[in-house]
């Protein structure tokens, strides 16, 4: 969502991502606070953990424990593995993110909008979208099991998805027999609207195959070859109405590239021929962008 400024102001980009982090962790710990606790509802991952833990506490053992204490606590051997082995920076922004979501799900007033619970599961799975979102663009994250599924994925080729989600069952199983399926259930539709809106604004892993038909090939390569640092293969055919010679480029490209990378074409060939196809499912190299 931001490639196109980090690229062109670099300087700049720093000062933005520090701003977004701060205004995301706000974003996540106010919508915890005031759509979720209130509800009731346990989002996805470590937050949700935490919060069952702090519920578990003050209802069955009578104290009264932090969010942060729990949160923070179970982010710490994570927080290593992401520090060793994903990215420093990429770190250190998701620790300020875990620290500032953390102490103000416990400082901020909890305010009432509706005790609508189906209300509160959409518009509260749609902000809590939109936080998560926020940080992953700017090389960031909320931390917990994002620092794990990005581990397995980078390191040792996992898919981690389906590991999180048995997780997720287990929290939501276990809160259903401890405080009532209705919030279990209806935590079921808080978290699916916050995947939605994640899959919707996160586009870093989702990939694209470009079919190009260009006079001006080479320059087209060396154009997405610079810009991506993806590849591309050149396919010589026949033009069936013209009975021209004509050259098709194929390459993959993130999702997000797209939007910079076709302006671009069109300044090198206003006439280039573009089909951009969502790839599904990929198997072999391809180059993800690095975590800083």
């Amino acid at each position: 969502m931001f490639r196109s400024l980090e690229s062109k102001h670099p300087k700049f980009y720093q000062f933005f991502r520090l701003f977004i982090v701060i205004f995301a962790s706000i974003l996540y710990a106010w919508n915890l606070r005031c759509f979720t606790k209130n509800a009731g509802l346990f989002p996805s991952g470590f937050s949700g953990a935490s919060l069952l833990l702090q519920n578990i506490g003050t209802e069955f053992l009578h104290v009264s424990i932090p969010f942060a204490v729990f949160n923070i606590g179970l982010n710490l051997f994570p927080t290593y593995i992401a520090y060793k082995y994903i990215g420093k920076r990429f770190t250190i922004y998701s620790i300020i993110v875990i620290l500032l979501s953390s102490i103000f799900v416990d400082v901020l007033p909890g305010y009432v909008f509706t005790n609508d619970i189906m209300l509160i599961s959409l518009f509260g799975g749609l902000i809590n979208g939109i936080a998560i979102s926020l940080c992953l663009n700017v090389g960031t994250s909320t931390g917990g099991t994002d620092f794990i599924s990005i581990y397995l994925a980078h390191q040792k080729g996992i898919d981690a998805w389906n590991y999180i989600l048995i997780g997720n069952v287990v929290m939501l199983v276990i809160a259903g027999a401890l405080f009532g399926w209705s919030s279990a259930l209806y935590s079921i539709i808080y978290q699916f609207c916050s995947t939605q809106v994640i899959q919707l604004m996160y586009k870093r892993y989702k990939k694209e195959t470009l079919f190009i038909i260009s006079d001006k090939s080479n320059e087209i390569y060396h154009a997405i070859r610079d810009l991506t640092n993806h590849d591309a293969t050149l396919f010589k055919g026949t033009g069936c109405y013209e009975k021209k010679e004509k050259t098709l480029i194929y390459s993959v490209i993130n999702s997000d590239a797209k939007r910079e990378l076709v302006p671009i074409i069109r300044q090198i060939d206003e006439h280039a021929f573009i089909n951009i196809v969502k790839t599904e499912e990929l198997d072999g190299r391809f180059h993800d962008i690095p975590h800083d």
